[in-house]
Formats: structure tokens, C-alpha cells, sequence
């Protein structure tokens, strides 16, 4: 299958259809990824507010009517409990399951978060003739708690995560450039270089996803990345949160460039 040349309806159809359950990194190219928060009516003001105040993390995309799985601005007729490949389930902070469906932890109280993923402003990139390199190998982009703190709000708090890049050291001006057109899906790096000032202690063991080469003449560049609420999930410990897994992504309708702003 053409994965990356295929139409959103058609992946998420076959995602629903339990026939493909992998990253979703490079499907669909030119269109929206998203990253996915669920959580109780109750909390759900809080995640808003957490979202608006720590926008690098979490642009959000969308939100869905109380109980209504359908993100009616991102993709209609879809359902947030099936069109994703691979979904996480936090209790009081801890990860209790990962399913290929939420329908049994639906309920109808639940409110649904779309929040712009790294892997919207790809495209970009390639287009630059920046390399991708876990696009060319095939993996998980490799993700990593670090030690900057978001900015609170109700009931949340916690760690940023970033997701990770080897650009070649000449074409790092370009890749900022080309990132930053696109704010609502994480826009310019957090970070370029040495690891360890974000709190990384081994740029080889992501605490999400997959390594990624590091070549000679290449540097590190770290992107403030979607997978951040599952650390927040983690050290506030609401009593549910469902997300989707690091690198299984929601795939929008609407296309990369429809979110750029130069």
C-alpha cells in the first residue's frame, strides 16, 4: 500500500478496520497529524487551560462536544475511539492498557483534545531536503522527558517532552526556518545540541519511541512534542486520561499548509 499517497478517509478507514497498526509517520503526506488527549468533563477545563498556556506542547487543533467522538473541525465523520492505530490508557498516573480501540472506556462525559504533532511540519522539511532520519529508517521518532518544567494549570503540572531530530550542522538554520512556519504543530525547536541541558543522560535511550542514528556532521535538534500530556499524566494522576501512543497518530483532513503562517 502507498501509505503516504493514500487519502486520510482511506487510513483511517483501514485503522478502523484493525488492518494497520504502526506509526503513523509519513502516511498521508501533506496532511495534519494529530496527537490525542482524553479526559472527564470535570477535567477538562483544566487540560484547556494547560493547553493555552503552554502552547509549544500542546497546540490544540480541535475539541470535541461532551461525549461526541466526532472532531467535527479536524476530520467529520470520523470517531476518535477507532481511527487511531494505537490508543494509552493512564489511571491515576499509571499506564494501564494499550488498545487498537477505546470503545469500552468510552463514556459519555468524556471531552476529546487534538493537539499538533511534529510529524505536520515533515513535510516541510523534505520538501527543504532536510533529512528525516526516522522517515528514512523506518522507526518511531525518538521522544524524551526533560527537565523543563510546563507551566501549571488546575489540576496539571509536570515535565515537558520533546521529540528529536539529527539535522546536519549546515542545514539547521533551515530547518528552524522551515518549522517555524507552523506554530500550531510545535513550530521552531525548543533546544539544538547538547542534550544533557534539557536533562537528557542518554540521547540513546528515548523514553518514547525509537533511537534514531546520530551521523558524524549531524546535531541534535529537539522539538517540543505532543507526547508531553502522557508525562503530565503521569505526575498529576488524574483519574483517567486516554491518549494515543507515541507515534500512532490521528490523521487530519485538513492539510500542513493550511496551518502555516508564513
Amino acid at each position: 500500500m502507498d501509505l503516504a499517497n493514500m487519502k486520510p478517509n482511506e487510513v483511517r478507514s483501514l485503522i478502523r478496520k484493525g488492518e494497520l497498526v504502526q506509526p503513523t509517520s509519513g502516511m498521508c503526506k501533506g496532511h495534519i497529524q494529530a496527537n490525542l488527549v482524553i479526559v472527564h468533563k470535570d477535567l477538562a477545563f483544566d487540560f484547556l487551560l494547560f493547553a493555552q498556556r503552554n502552547p509549544k506542547p500542546c497546540p490544540i487543533l480541535d475539541v470535541t462536544d461532551v461525549g461526541d467522538p466526532e472532531p467535527k473541525l479536524m476530520a467529520k465523520g470520523a470517531d476518535l475511539r477507532f481511527d487511531i492505530p494505537k490508543y494509552r490508557v493512564y489511571k491515576h498516573g499509571e499506564l494501564v492498557d494499550e488498545v487498537t480501540d477505546i470503545e469500552k472506556y468510552w463514556t459519555d462525559d468524556l471531552v476529546a483534545f487534538l493537539l499538533g504533532c511534529s510529524f505536520s511540519f515533515e513535510s516541510a522539511m523534505l520538501n527543504a531536503s532536510i533529512p528525516v532520519r526516522h522517515i528514512e529508517d523506518n522507526h518511531n521518532v525518538p521522544m524524551y522527558i526533560t527537565n523543563i518544567e510546563t507551566e501549571p494549570a488546575g489540576k496539571f503540572h509536570g515535565k515537558m517532552v520533546v521529540s528529536m531530530r539529527p539535522i546536519p550542522h549546515q542545514q539547521i538554520v533551515r530547518a528552524v526556518q522551515a518549522t517555524s512556519r507552523f506554530p500550531q504543530v510545535h513550530g521552531a525547536p525548543v533546544h539544538i545540541g547538547d542534550p544533557s541541558i534539557i536533562g537528557i543522560k542518554d540521547i540513546d535511550k528515548p523514553d518514547f519511541g525509537d533511537a534514531s542514528v546520530i551521523k558524524e556532521g549531524e546535531v541534535p535538534v529537539f522539538w517540543a512534542c505532543g507526547v508531553t500530556p502522557q508525562s503530565i499524566a503521569m505526575t498529576s494522576k488524574p483519574d483517567l486520561m486516554i491518549t494515543h501512543s507515541p507515534g500512532y497518530m490521528f490523521i487530519c483532513d485538513p492539510m500542513d499548509e493550511d496551518l502555516a503562517v508564513l
